[in-house]
């Protein structure tokens, strides 16, 4: 199974992801602001492998400055908040390393060697939550299924098996004889490039599909049912997930399709009330314009690109997560 992201002694390493499928490309740093860089341009992306990315990356930041001030930590810890603002996990593995500020006696620490520790220990929560939801989402999934699914959520995009792709390994795994349509999910095909290639190197049964397919795919009756991960989850259940989650699920609902979320419990975020309050992260228009460095629109063009949108729960048939499967609000025909 391909890894994400590991720790190289005082160094992370990662898969420059904005360079698959044609190019495998390890890179590794001890430059937190590197790490930064290589979050906003989505060369590490993925709610959870971001988290545990940012994770590391203030142990690499303390590691090589020598500086164990509260305040410089903190600060490190915002800049790497505001590289991508939507996913929760990111927030929430920057509070949990910052809690580590002070030792078991209440003392400031004086090396960084607490921070690798939790670092590292969120790295190990994480790979642990991908086996229990590949688990607990298999429960779900019959054999000879076909499986949509939308964007990348797999060991691309976690510290371990994934959370979409986790429950499609796991049936595999179980003997399951599983086919899986990936949408391209538009603008950066993240589909296409990643999920395809993810699945393809597993020797899994894929078929690459145009965003605008799906509909056809259920109306035919050649679609089980679909699987997506989530970036955050309110309160209420909404969910915010990469840009054309929402239309998938309308068109799950409208062919009686079920639709399932994958996500770890921090995921979830009580702090939102509904997908409303979600803050929702623009990217560039040159990614709709020149995606990948090919002119596909008119320079001039006036682009709205978000790079999320927001599912509500009512659409949601269940939460697939690492401490059982949970029931959306979406009626059971």
């Amino acid at each position: 199974m391909v890894k994400a992201l590991e720790r190289i002694d005082n160094r992370l390493r990662w898969i420059d992801q904005t360079r698959l499928p044609a190019v495998v490309d390890y890179k590794e740093s001890d430059d937190y602001f590197e790490i930064i860089r290589a979050i906003k341009r989505l060369e590490i992306r993925g709610a959870p492998a971001i988290g545990i990315a940012a994770a590391y990356g203030l142990a690499v930041a303390v590691e090589r400055a020598k500086i164990y001030n509260p305040d410089f930590i903190r600060k490190v810890g915002s800049e790497f908040k505001n590289a991508r603002p939507t996913a929760v996990n990111l927030s929430w593995a920057v509070d949990r390393v910052l809690a580590r500020l002070n030792d078991s006696e209440g003392n400031p620490i004086s090396d960084a060697q607490p921070l690798w520790e939790e670092a590292e220990e969120i790295h190990r929560e994480d790979e642990q939550m991908c086996e229990k939801i590949g688990a607990n989402g298999a429960e779900l999934i019959e054999d000879g299924s076909t499986i949509l699914t939308h964007c990348n959520a797999g060991a691309l995009a976690t510290g371990g098996i994934g959370t979409a792709l986790g429950v499609i390994y796991t049936c595999r795994n179980q003997g399951k004889n599983i086919k899986v349509y990936v949408d391209e999910t538009r603008p950066l095909l993240q589909g296409a490039r990643l999920t395809a290639w993810e699945l393809m190197h597993e020797k899994i049964d894929t078929t690459l599909i145009c965003d605008n397919t799906a509909g056809m795919l259920m109306r035919q009756g050649k679609i089980d049912c679909v699987i997506v991960g989530a970036d955050r989850i309110a309160r209420n259940g909404d969910i915010a997930n990469k840009i054309g989650t929402y239309p998938v699920a309308v068109l799950a609902r409208e062919h009686d399709v079920p639709f399932y979320v994958a996500a770890p419990a921090s995921t979830f975020d009580d702090n939102i009330k509904t997908g409303d309050d979600i803050t929702i992260e623009e990217r560039a228009p040159e990614e709709v314009t020149r995606g990948f460095g090919r002119a596909t629109a008119p320079d001039d063009t006036k682009v709205y690109s978000p790079a999320f949108d927001i599912t509500p729960h009512n659409l949601i048939s269940q939460y697939i997560t690492d401490s059982g499967n949970k029931p959306g609000g979406r009626e059971q025909s």
